[in-house]
């Protein structure tokens, strides 16, 4: 299988299908000077290969693809900055999500025993939440709506957030990662400027960082980030909402927005940029934003098949604090 420029070849055997068109057939390999049409394992990005250069296809279960160029990316010392995610990254929080999800798609199906499976996983998390509902109805209740599946996802999420609030609730629901605190401290040791980057809403998002910074005993978390970015306010009917729900992850815009607006850094210094995800949305979004792909075990790297797109793989935070210095 030829090359993909500025990410490597990738075969059969790692997962990564050998496509002779894209899903939305605009590019064909042998037309227009493709030379060869790629597909993750999950198939939500499909890289497209041209000499001296790539793009990647994000599709879109929502209808809302896009085309973006893979830029190329040479890691850089000393390393200028930290970019990391919430979900699985710093917050242990990833199964009460699911949970979440699991617990609609059981009230539009009318099964109180219903269960997702583990092949689910890799499409209920790492995602945006309307992309999460999309794929649960178009395989466990096609007859539902996205707007009903939206009414009845916030239901669920509004009531258990009053009930962990009130101290009623899952006590399991949000815990630091491990290694989290050690890894900060040791990122704020060195004087690297620290953002967060989730496809989370920020009603989600920002308790559960709370949660954890408490139980670390990190403090304030609005203090000690220099940048936080979210997918924003949902969309609901009286109430204006803000984008977030077709721009998440693996599409690259929060870590863009992150890096360049948030930490106000130049586009120049993206390769001394570490960007810090446990799943495979993430890994796209960070490689897509053209920044240096650290990925690290415990969430769904592996298992979505798109570890080959990390410059680094770490078992743990604590193991990736040695990248700071370029250990």
């Amino acid at each position: 299988m030829p090359a993909i420029p500025h990410l490597g070849a990738f075969t059969e055997a790692d997962g990564f299908p050998s496509l002779p068109t894209t899903s939305d057939g605009i590019f064909r390999v042998g037309n227009d000077g493709v030379t060869a049409i790629v597909g993750t394992p999950d198939r939500k990005v499909e890289f497209v290969a041209f000499e001296g250069r790539a793009l990647a296809h994000v599709t879109s279960a929502l209808g809302y693809p896009a085309y973006y160029p893979v830029l190329p990316v040479a890691p850089r010392r000393p390393v200028r900055a930290v970019l990391m995610d919430l979900d699985g990254t710093t917050v242990r929080s990833e199964d009460f999500w699911v949970w979440i999800i699991e617990q609609t798609t059981r009230s539009l199906r009318g099964e109180p025993g219903f269960a997702l499976e583990a092949a689910d996983l890799p499409f209920v998390s790492g995602h945006s939440v309307s992309e999460h509902l999309q794929y649960c109805l178009e395989k466990y209740a096609p007859g539902a709506s996205l707007v009903e599946a939206r009414r009845q996802y916030f239901a669920h999420a509004h009531r258990e957030m009053r009930e962990i609030l009130d101290g009623r609730g899952r006590t399991d629901a949000f815990r630091p990662a491990p290694g989290l605190a050690p890894f900060l401290r040791a990122v704020k040791a060195r004087g690297l400027p620290i953002g967060l980057v989730t496809s989370g809403l920020h009603e989600k998002a920002y308790p559960a960082i709370v949660a954890a910074f408490r139980a670390a005993g990190l403090g304030d978390p609005a203090a000690f980030y220099d940048a936080i970015i979210t997918a924003g306010f949902p969309l609901r009917k009286g109430e204006p909402g803000t984008l977030g729900e077709l721009s998440p992850k693996p599409h690259p815009w929060l870590y863009a927005e992150a890096f360049r607006v948030g930490l106000g850094l130049p586009f120049e210094l993206r390769e001394a940029v570490l960007g810090v995800e446990d799943s495979g949305a993430g890994v796209c979004a960070v490689r897509l934003a053209g920044l240096v792909t650290v990925g690290v075990g415990g969430g769904n790297v592996e298992q979505s098949g798109l570890k080959p797109l990390c410059h680094q793989f770490c078992g743990s935070l604590e193991e990736a604090i040695g990248l700071l210095d370029g250990a």
